[in-house]
């Protein structure tokens, strides 16, 4: 086997390979609002994921089954209800799929530090040996192309990817983690039950944010 990581682009990353997503260590969770106001969180317990790291990186690829019947947002009713017809319909639809077309690395430098870097600054100092380029980066942003299917939809969606390091862990697994979030309207998925509010606005919010978390591990 190959050593577990390798250097590329100033980034330790994992070594080529199938990667497997790890069932103790993963949450495929949602986010969307209730009365326009209060948000409501859930999860779907069972997924799987491979993940193909290639030789180069930017060509590595990944596709994802999610069971839509193990929908969990810690409710039995409301779950009941989002497993029916007027959403998820998990009887005619099992399974969510996602599976990925490209993948880009984002800019080194992110804008939204801009502003932490100058309150660090001292003013009047010249360059020393404190302002020498840091060491290799652990983590690193990509934003991952791909097509999520939801009851037989097809749409493109694009995850923003946080790379969250590689390394061998104590049981000798070669292992790398990651989150990744996106923002997709349910109404382009067939989703579209909603009750009207007297005030104004909609019972079920039309956005649903996705935030994933994961850790993949190599297979022999």
């Amino acid at each position: 086997m190959t050593g577990s990581t390798r250097i590329w682009d100033g980034l330790s990353i994992p070594a080529p390979g199938t990667y497997r997503l790890d069932p103790a260590h993963k949450r495929i969770g949602f986010l969307a609002r209730h009365m326009m106001v209060s948000p409501v969180r859930g999860e779907f317990r069972d997924a799987t994921a491979q993940i193909l790291v290639a030789e180069d990186p930017l060509r590595s690829t990944i596709e994802a089954t999610i069971q839509a019947a193990s929908l969990d947002t810690a409710s039995t009713d409301r779950d009941t209800h989002l497993r029916s017809a007027d959403f998820l319909d998990v009887e005619a639809f099992p399974t969510l799929e996602y599976r990925s077309t490209g993948i880009a690395r984002l800019e080194k430098t992110d804008p939204i530090f801009y502003w932490a870097k100058l309150k660090n600054h001292r003013l009047g100092r010249r360059a020393g040996p404190e302002s020498a380029a840091p060491a290799s980066p652990a983590t690193a942003r990509f934003v991952l192309a791909g097509e999520l299917t939801v009851k037989g939809i097809t749409r493109a969606v694009d995850l923003q990817v946080e790379f969250g390091g590689a390394r061998r862990d104590p049981y000798g697994q070669d292992i790398f983690g990651f989150s990744a979030t996106a923002e997709i309207n349910r109404e382009d998925y067939g989703l579209v039950w909603n009750v009207a509010l007297e005030s104004g606005g909609v019972l079920v919010g039309k956005s649903v944010r996705i935030e994933i978390a994961g850790e993949a591990i190599r297979q022999a």
